[in-house]
Protein backbone atom coordinates (compact mmCIF):
# COMPACT_ATOMS: atom_id res chain seq x y z
CA UNK A 1 0.00 0.00 0.00
CA UNK A 2 1.70 3.24 -1.03
CA UNK A 3 1.28 5.80 1.74
CA UNK A 4 3.27 8.19 0.26
CA UNK A 5 1.99 11.85 0.16
CA UNK A 6 1.32 13.17 -3.21
CA UNK A 7 3.14 15.58 -4.60
CA UNK A 8 1.78 18.88 -5.50
CA UNK A 9 2.30 19.64 -9.10
CA UNK A 10 0.57 22.78 -9.13
CA UNK A 11 2.82 24.65 -11.53
CA UNK A 12 1.40 27.89 -10.10
CA UNK A 13 1.39 31.21 -12.20
CA UNK A 14 3.94 31.90 -14.73
CA UNK A 15 5.32 35.15 -15.56
CA UNK A 16 4.99 35.72 -19.68
CA UNK A 17 7.00 39.05 -19.68
CA UNK A 18 8.37 41.34 -17.12
CA UNK A 19 9.31 45.77 -17.57
CA UNK A 20 9.97 48.35 -14.80
CA UNK A 21 8.81 51.42 -15.04
CA UNK A 22 10.29 54.76 -16.00
CA UNK A 23 12.32 55.43 -12.77
CA UNK A 24 12.63 51.97 -11.90
CA UNK A 25 10.84 52.29 -8.55
CA UNK A 26 8.52 49.32 -9.64
CA UNK A 27 8.09 46.33 -12.29
CA UNK A 28 4.96 45.25 -13.58
CA UNK A 29 4.55 41.09 -14.64
CA UNK A 30 2.27 39.60 -16.98
CA UNK A 31 1.11 36.31 -16.02
CA UNK A 32 -0.45 33.63 -17.76
CA UNK A 33 -3.43 34.14 -14.96
CA UNK A 34 -3.29 38.05 -14.70
CA UNK A 35 -0.43 40.73 -13.85
CA UNK A 36 0.57 42.20 -10.67
CA UNK A 37 2.89 44.82 -9.91
CA UNK A 38 5.94 45.23 -7.63
CA UNK A 39 7.80 47.65 -5.51
CA UNK A 40 11.47 47.47 -6.58
CA UNK A 41 13.33 47.94 -3.33
CA UNK A 42 12.64 46.25 -1.34
CA UNK A 43 10.90 43.72 -3.63
CA UNK A 44 7.32 43.50 -2.38
CA UNK A 45 4.00 42.70 -3.86
CA UNK A 46 2.47 45.88 -4.30
CA UNK A 47 -1.18 44.49 -6.32
CA UNK A 48 -1.98 41.60 -7.99
CA UNK A 49 -5.36 40.88 -10.82
CA UNK A 50 -6.62 37.74 -11.55
CA UNK A 51 -8.02 37.77 -15.01
CA UNK A 52 -8.14 33.43 -14.93
CA UNK A 53 -6.16 34.45 -18.07
CA UNK A 54 -2.97 35.63 -19.82
CA UNK A 55 -1.31 38.94 -20.36
CA UNK A 56 1.97 39.45 -22.45
CA UNK A 57 2.60 43.06 -21.87
CA UNK A 58 1.87 45.05 -19.01
CA UNK A 59 3.60 48.87 -18.93
CA UNK A 60 3.35 51.13 -16.13
CA UNK A 61 3.13 54.99 -16.30
CA UNK A 62 5.16 55.74 -13.38
CA UNK A 63 3.36 55.11 -10.42
CA UNK A 64 0.29 56.31 -11.39
CA UNK A 65 -2.90 54.21 -11.37
CA UNK A 66 -2.83 53.37 -15.43
CA UNK A 67 -1.40 50.27 -17.24
CA UNK A 68 -1.26 49.36 -20.80
CA UNK A 69 -2.52 45.53 -21.34
CA UNK A 70 -1.68 43.28 -24.14
CA UNK A 71 -3.42 39.72 -24.18
CA UNK A 72 -1.13 36.65 -24.57
CA UNK A 73 -0.31 33.04 -23.48
CA UNK A 74 -2.18 30.22 -24.07
CA UNK A 75 -5.75 32.09 -22.95
CA UNK A 76 -5.53 35.55 -23.65
CA UNK A 77 -7.25 38.03 -21.40
CA UNK A 78 -7.62 40.01 -24.27
CA UNK A 79 -6.98 39.90 -28.29
CA UNK A 80 -3.24 40.11 -29.08
CA UNK A 81 -4.24 42.91 -31.71
CA UNK A 82 -5.81 45.21 -28.76
CA UNK A 83 -3.87 47.81 -26.42
CA UNK A 84 -6.04 48.26 -22.66
CA UNK A 85 -5.24 51.24 -21.14
CA UNK A 86 -6.43 49.84 -17.50
CA UNK A 87 -7.20 52.11 -14.96
CA UNK A 88 -6.52 50.25 -11.90
CA UNK A 89 -8.10 52.35 -9.71
CA UNK A 90 -11.10 51.78 -11.00
CA UNK A 91 -10.46 48.49 -11.87
CA UNK A 92 -11.84 48.76 -15.53
CA UNK A 93 -10.81 49.31 -19.19
CA UNK A 94 -11.41 53.17 -20.26
CA UNK A 95 -9.24 53.52 -23.25
CA UNK A 96 -8.81 50.55 -26.10
CA UNK A 97 -6.88 50.94 -29.16
CA UNK A 98 -7.23 48.14 -31.99
CA UNK A 99 -5.15 47.06 -34.59
CA UNK A 100 -5.00 44.97 -37.53
CA UNK A 101 -2.08 42.80 -36.51
CA UNK A 102 -0.49 41.67 -33.23
CA UNK A 103 0.89 44.24 -30.82
CA UNK A 104 4.61 43.95 -29.75
CA UNK A 105 5.35 46.81 -27.40
CA UNK A 106 3.26 49.59 -25.74
CA UNK A 107 5.24 52.66 -24.28
CA UNK A 108 3.40 55.49 -21.86
CA UNK A 109 3.96 59.00 -20.91
CA UNK A 110 1.99 61.37 -19.29
CA UNK A 111 0.91 62.58 -23.32
CA UNK A 112 1.49 59.82 -25.32
CA UNK A 113 0.65 56.50 -26.10
CA UNK A 114 3.10 54.60 -28.45
CA UNK A 115 2.21 51.31 -30.09
CA UNK A 116 5.09 48.93 -31.70
CA UNK A 117 3.50 47.14 -34.21
CA UNK A 118 6.07 44.22 -36.51
CA UNK A 119 6.37 47.07 -39.11
CA UNK A 120 5.22 50.39 -37.90
CA UNK A 121 4.88 52.67 -34.63
CA UNK A 122 1.48 53.97 -34.23
CA UNK A 123 1.70 57.45 -31.87
CA UNK A 124 -1.57 58.93 -29.81
CA UNK A 125 -2.03 61.52 -27.92
CA UNK A 126 -2.87 60.14 -24.12
CA UNK A 127 -6.41 61.64 -23.45
CA UNK A 128 -9.98 60.48 -23.85
CA UNK A 129 -10.75 59.19 -26.60
CA UNK A 130 -7.16 59.21 -27.88
CA UNK A 131 -6.08 61.19 -30.56
CA UNK A 132 -3.91 59.41 -33.59
CA UNK A 133 -1.10 61.83 -33.92
CA UNK A 134 1.45 59.76 -36.41
CA UNK A 135 2.13 56.37 -37.82
CA UNK A 136 5.53 55.35 -39.02
CA UNK A 137 6.76 52.47 -41.09
CA UNK A 138 9.60 50.16 -39.80
CA UNK A 139 11.72 47.33 -40.64
CA UNK A 140 10.67 44.10 -38.74
CA UNK A 141 10.64 44.56 -35.15
CA UNK A 142 9.26 41.78 -33.30
CA UNK A 143 11.03 42.67 -30.31
CA UNK A 144 8.66 45.69 -30.50
CA UNK A 145 11.66 48.20 -29.81
CA UNK A 146 10.91 51.71 -28.92
CA UNK A 147 12.09 54.15 -26.47
CA UNK A 148 10.06 56.72 -25.35
CA UNK A 149 11.77 60.00 -23.82
CA UNK A 150 10.69 63.37 -22.99
CA UNK A 151 11.82 64.96 -25.74
CA UNK A 152 12.23 62.26 -28.44
CA UNK A 153 11.01 59.01 -29.32
CA UNK A 154 13.63 56.07 -30.90
CA UNK A 155 12.74 53.28 -33.13
CA UNK A 156 13.83 51.08 -35.62
CA UNK A 157 13.95 52.65 -38.88
CA UNK A 158 11.92 51.25 -41.89
CA UNK A 159 15.65 49.51 -43.47
CA UNK A 160 17.83 46.97 -41.80
CA UNK A 161 20.04 48.62 -39.08
CA UNK A 162 18.67 51.78 -38.65
CA UNK A 163 17.14 54.20 -35.97
CA UNK A 164 14.26 56.67 -36.55
CA UNK A 165 14.45 59.62 -33.31
CA UNK A 166 11.11 61.77 -33.36
CA UNK A 167 10.76 64.95 -31.90
CA UNK A 168 7.49 64.76 -29.70
CA UNK A 169 7.25 68.55 -30.15
CA UNK A 170 7.99 69.33 -33.70
CA UNK A 171 7.55 65.91 -35.07
CA UNK A 172 10.95 65.97 -37.33
CA UNK A 173 12.11 62.74 -38.42
CA UNK A 174 16.22 62.08 -38.11
CA UNK A 175 17.45 58.55 -39.91
CA UNK A 176 20.58 57.06 -37.83
CA UNK A 177 22.55 54.44 -39.86
CA UNK A 178 23.37 52.19 -36.82
CA UNK A 179 24.20 48.89 -37.70
CA UNK A 180 24.58 46.80 -41.06
CA UNK A 181 21.70 43.98 -38.92
CA UNK A 182 18.66 43.80 -37.73
CA UNK A 183 18.80 45.69 -34.04
CA UNK A 184 18.46 43.86 -30.79
CA UNK A 185 18.20 46.32 -28.09
CA UNK A 186 17.87 50.07 -27.75
CA UNK A 187 18.05 52.59 -25.07
CA UNK A 188 17.55 56.15 -24.63
CA UNK A 189 19.70 58.18 -21.72
CA UNK A 190 17.05 59.77 -18.97
CA UNK A 191 18.23 63.06 -19.90
CA UNK A 192 17.41 61.96 -23.78
CA UNK A 193 21.01 63.48 -25.08
CA UNK A 194 22.20 59.56 -25.64
CA UNK A 195 21.33 56.82 -27.57
CA UNK A 196 22.62 53.03 -27.12
CA UNK A 197 21.68 50.46 -30.00
CA UNK A 198 22.88 46.97 -30.25
CA UNK A 199 22.48 44.68 -33.46
CA UNK A 200 21.70 41.17 -33.88
CA UNK A 201 24.80 39.53 -35.38
CA UNK A 202 27.79 40.85 -35.77
CA UNK A 203 27.84 41.41 -39.76
CA UNK A 204 28.66 44.81 -39.85
CA UNK A 205 32.44 44.00 -38.45
CA UNK A 206 32.59 41.02 -40.48
CA UNK A 207 31.76 43.02 -43.70
CA UNK A 208 34.52 46.04 -42.38
CA UNK A 209 37.29 43.26 -42.91
CA UNK A 210 36.06 41.47 -45.94
CA UNK A 211 38.60 43.03 -48.10
CA UNK A 212 41.02 42.98 -45.60
CA UNK A 213 44.02 40.39 -44.64
CA UNK A 214 43.26 41.10 -40.95
CA UNK A 215 41.35 38.76 -38.75
CA UNK A 216 37.46 40.09 -38.70
CA UNK A 217 36.58 41.40 -35.53
CA UNK A 218 34.75 39.17 -32.97
CA UNK A 219 31.87 40.58 -30.30
CA UNK A 220 29.43 42.60 -30.09
CA UNK A 221 29.09 46.19 -29.77
CA UNK A 222 27.35 48.22 -28.35
CA UNK A 223 27.11 51.77 -30.49
CA UNK A 224 26.69 55.34 -28.48
CA UNK A 225 24.72 58.42 -30.06
CA UNK A 226 24.14 62.03 -29.92
CA UNK A 227 20.40 62.57 -29.84
CA UNK A 228 21.25 66.39 -30.81
CA UNK A 229 23.12 65.71 -34.03
CA UNK A 230 22.72 61.56 -34.40
CA UNK A 231 26.75 61.58 -34.48
CA UNK A 232 28.05 58.24 -33.53
CA UNK A 233 30.21 59.21 -30.23
CA UNK A 234 31.43 55.94 -29.21
CA UNK A 235 31.74 52.12 -29.70
CA UNK A 236 31.60 49.46 -26.69
CA UNK A 237 32.38 46.30 -26.99
CA UNK A 238 30.93 43.41 -24.78
CA UNK A 239 33.69 40.95 -25.27
CA UNK A 240 35.49 39.11 -28.05
CA UNK A 241 32.58 36.30 -28.45
CA UNK A 242 30.04 36.74 -30.27
CA UNK A 243 26.48 37.25 -27.68
CA UNK A 244 22.86 38.45 -28.14
CA UNK A 245 21.94 41.03 -26.29
CA UNK A 246 19.22 41.12 -23.65
CA UNK A 247 18.68 44.45 -22.31
CA UNK A 248 20.72 47.73 -22.20
CA UNK A 249 20.61 50.46 -18.96
CA UNK A 250 21.93 53.91 -18.61
CA UNK A 251 21.89 55.17 -14.97
CA UNK A 252 20.20 58.03 -13.68
CA UNK A 253 22.86 60.25 -13.91
CA UNK A 254 23.93 59.36 -17.35
CA UNK A 255 27.07 58.40 -16.62
CA UNK A 256 27.26 54.53 -16.49
CA UNK A 257 25.99 51.94 -19.42
CA UNK A 258 24.94 48.18 -18.28
CA UNK A 259 24.67 45.31 -20.69
CA UNK A 260 23.14 42.30 -20.14
CA UNK A 261 23.09 38.82 -22.55
CA UNK A 262 22.79 35.62 -23.19
CA UNK A 263 26.10 34.83 -21.79
CA UNK A 264 24.70 35.36 -18.31
CA UNK A 265 26.44 38.21 -17.52
CA UNK A 266 26.38 41.91 -16.57
CA UNK A 267 28.80 44.32 -18.07
CA UNK A 268 29.06 47.82 -16.83
CA UNK A 269 30.66 51.01 -18.84
CA UNK A 270 31.74 54.44 -18.53
CA UNK A 271 29.03 56.28 -20.97
CA UNK A 272 30.44 59.11 -22.88
CA UNK A 273 27.92 62.18 -23.12
CA UNK A 274 27.84 65.08 -25.37
CA UNK A 275 27.31 67.76 -22.80
CA UNK A 276 30.24 66.61 -21.00
CA UNK A 277 34.06 67.82 -20.76
CA UNK A 278 35.23 64.68 -21.15
CA UNK A 279 33.08 64.39 -24.22
CA UNK A 280 33.68 67.89 -25.39
CA UNK A 281 37.46 68.03 -24.87
CA UNK A 282 38.21 64.44 -26.27
CA UNK A 283 40.65 64.87 -29.22
CA UNK A 284 39.41 61.56 -30.50
CA UNK A 285 35.12 61.37 -30.14
CA UNK A 286 34.92 57.47 -29.99
CA UNK A 287 37.92 56.05 -28.68
CA UNK A 288 38.84 55.95 -25.09
CA UNK A 289 40.13 59.07 -24.85
CA UNK A 290 36.59 60.26 -24.65
CA UNK A 291 35.20 57.67 -22.54
CA UNK A 292 37.02 58.66 -19.18
CA UNK A 293 36.97 61.44 -17.48
CA UNK A 294 40.46 60.42 -15.32
CA UNK A 295 43.58 59.59 -16.89
CA UNK A 296 44.99 59.79 -20.11
CA UNK A 297 44.83 57.05 -22.70
CA UNK A 298 47.99 55.45 -21.50
CA UNK A 299 46.12 55.01 -17.86
CA UNK A 300 42.61 53.33 -19.45
CA UNK A 301 41.75 50.69 -17.18
CA UNK A 302 39.06 49.57 -20.19
CA UNK A 303 41.52 49.40 -22.85
CA UNK A 304 42.18 45.12 -22.36
CA UNK A 305 44.73 44.59 -24.56
CA UNK A 306 47.07 47.59 -23.21
CA UNK A 307 49.81 48.06 -25.61
CA UNK A 308 48.64 45.61 -28.44
CA UNK A 309 45.81 48.49 -28.78
CA UNK A 310 47.99 50.98 -29.85
CA UNK A 311 49.79 48.98 -32.64
CA UNK A 312 48.44 50.31 -36.14
CA UNK A 313 46.64 47.44 -38.14
CA UNK A 314 46.21 45.13 -35.73
CA UNK A 315 41.76 44.20 -35.60
CA UNK A 316 40.29 46.75 -34.02
CA UNK A 317 39.05 44.64 -30.77
CA UNK A 318 42.48 44.97 -29.75
CA UNK A 319 41.55 48.91 -29.07
CA UNK A 320 37.86 48.46 -28.38
CA UNK A 321 36.63 49.91 -25.16
CA UNK A 322 35.46 47.09 -22.78
CA UNK A 323 33.29 47.09 -19.60
CA UNK A 324 35.25 48.24 -16.52
CA UNK A 325 33.48 44.99 -14.43
CA UNK A 326 31.06 42.62 -15.06
CA UNK A 327 29.16 40.40 -12.86
CA UNK A 328 26.98 37.03 -13.35
CA UNK A 329 23.10 37.18 -13.31
CA UNK A 330 20.55 33.94 -13.22
CA UNK A 331 18.90 32.92 -16.76
CA UNK A 332 16.49 30.85 -15.59
CA UNK A 333 14.04 28.18 -17.92
CA UNK A 334 10.85 29.66 -20.16
CA UNK A 335 8.04 29.24 -19.88
CA UNK A 336 6.66 26.24 -22.49
CA UNK A 337 3.28 26.37 -23.13
CA UNK A 338 2.95 22.92 -23.56
CA UNK A 339 4.16 22.51 -20.12
CA UNK A 340 7.16 21.23 -18.27
CA UNK A 341 9.27 18.93 -20.29
CA UNK A 342 7.37 19.70 -23.39
CA UNK A 343 9.31 21.38 -26.60
CA UNK A 344 9.42 24.94 -26.69
CA UNK A 345 6.89 27.00 -28.07
CA UNK A 346 6.97 30.16 -28.80
CA UNK A 347 4.48 32.53 -25.98
CA UNK A 348 1.67 34.05 -27.60
CA UNK A 349 1.36 37.21 -27.84
CA UNK A 350 5.07 37.75 -26.32
CA UNK A 351 7.14 39.94 -27.99
CA UNK A 352 9.93 37.76 -29.69
CA UNK A 353 7.79 34.68 -28.40
CA UNK A 354 10.15 34.37 -25.26
CA UNK A 355 9.93 35.21 -22.02
CA UNK A 356 11.77 38.21 -21.30
CA UNK A 357 15.44 37.64 -19.73
CA UNK A 358 17.99 40.10 -17.85
CA UNK A 359 15.98 43.49 -17.89
CA UNK A 360 18.11 46.16 -16.69
CA UNK A 361 16.58 49.26 -13.90
CA UNK A 362 18.81 51.64 -12.58
CA UNK A 363 18.35 52.18 -9.27
CA UNK A 364 20.40 55.30 -8.34
CA UNK A 365 24.18 55.68 -9.51
CA UNK A 366 25.14 52.66 -8.13
CA UNK A 367 22.57 50.25 -7.86
CA UNK A 368 21.45 48.02 -11.02
CA UNK A 369 18.33 45.77 -10.76
CA UNK A 370 18.04 42.67 -13.23
CA UNK A 371 14.78 41.64 -13.25
CA UNK A 372 13.66 38.08 -15.82
CA UNK A 373 10.38 36.29 -16.52
CA UNK A 374 9.65 32.59 -17.14
CA UNK A 375 8.47 30.04 -14.30
CA UNK A 376 11.27 30.88 -12.13
CA UNK A 377 11.08 34.48 -12.53
CA UNK A 378 13.96 36.37 -10.34
CA UNK A 379 14.72 39.72 -8.77
CA UNK A 380 18.50 40.14 -8.26
CA UNK A 381 20.00 43.68 -6.89
CA UNK A 382 23.48 44.52 -8.07
CA UNK A 383 26.09 46.98 -6.51
CA UNK A 384 28.75 49.05 -8.42
CA UNK A 385 31.66 49.87 -5.79
CA UNK A 386 35.39 50.73 -5.68
CA UNK A 387 38.04 48.55 -4.05
CA UNK A 388 40.68 49.38 -2.04
CA UNK A 389 42.99 49.12 -4.73
CA UNK A 390 40.40 51.47 -6.28
CA UNK A 391 39.51 49.56 -9.12
CA UNK A 392 35.80 49.28 -9.95
CA UNK A 393 33.59 46.38 -9.40
CA UNK A 394 30.28 44.67 -9.96
CA UNK A 395 28.72 42.36 -7.25
CA UNK A 396 25.54 40.57 -6.41
CA UNK A 397 24.23 41.37 -2.65
CA UNK A 398 20.41 40.23 -3.22
CA UNK A 399 18.10 38.03 -5.10
CA UNK A 400 14.49 36.72 -4.89
CA UNK A 401 12.42 35.06 -6.65
CA UNK A 402 9.71 37.16 -6.78
CA UNK A 403 6.74 34.69 -7.54
CA UNK A 404 7.73 33.23 -4.12
CA UNK A 405 8.84 29.79 -5.25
Amino acid sequence: MNTRQAIDESPGPISLSVAFNQDSSCFSVGLDSGFCVFNTEPCELKASRDFNAGIAIAEMLGRANYIALVGGGKQPKFPQNKVIIWDDAKQKAVITLEFRTQVHRVRLSRSRIVVALQNSIHMYAFSSPPEKLSVFETADNLSGLCCLGTKVVAFPGNATGRVQLVEIDTGNVSIIPAHGSPLRAMELSPDGQVLATASETVSEALALYQHSSLMPVQGTLIRIFATSNCARIAELRRGVDQATIYSIGISPDNTLLAVTSDKSTLHIFDLPHPLRDDYNNSPQMGTASSIHSIGSIDETPNQKWGILGKIPLLPRFFSDVYSFTSARFETVDDPSIGGVGAPYVPIPGVPGGKAAKGIIGWLNEYTIMVIGAGRDGRWERFIVGTADDGRRHCVRNGWKRYLGR
